[in-house]
């Protein structure tokens, strides 16, 4: 996708969701293999979805963090598959900028950091480097302690 900002501003657009982790509270593992997450990442593009962000680390409440290591090995494979194969835009959702910067590097053009850069402030930097779009959200706390005290 060449003009990816000209597209995202064109319309309205539909991401949809590929969790490649074990424990994410909306599809609980059941993408966690490079054929099934591709298989699923076809579904949604064909369902509609004009961006697919890809997931590697839950941060459904309660969850405890993965490392680095474990989240690179569960995206960068399905990002580089998609980015070669479908016709989509790609996001990353992570909050580490080990990850942003493979998942960029891999294909992806969309890092989505649900801590809105406070888990890892070089995130806007990569992402400024490879010209890629920043979706920043929100989060109380951290996805363990996100629940204790919600205000």
């Amino acid at each position: 996708m060449n003009d990816f900002y000209s597209l995202l501003r064109s319309r309205i657009h539909y991401m949809g969701i590929l969790n490649v982790t074990p424990d994410s509270f909306s599809d609980g593992g059941q993408f966690n293999s490079l054929e099934k997450a591709y298989e699923h990442a076809v579904r949604l593009k064909t369902d509609g979805a004009d961006i697919i962000d890809v997931g590697g680390e839950s941060t459904r409440p309660g969850s405890n963090p993965v490392p680095v290591d474990t989240e690179l090995e569960r995206t960068v494979p399905v990002i580089e598959k998609i980015s070669r194969n479908l016709d989509v835009l790609i996001s990353i959702d992570t909050n580490k900028s080990e990850v942003a910067e493979a998942a960029l590097k891999a294909g992806a053009h969309i890092v989505n950091d649900v801590s809105g850069l406070t888990f890892d402030p070089k995130i806007a930097g990569i992402v400024a480097r490879h010209d890629a779009a920043l979706a920043i959200m929100h989060i109380k706390g951290t996805p363990k302690t996100m629940q204790a005290d919600p205000q």
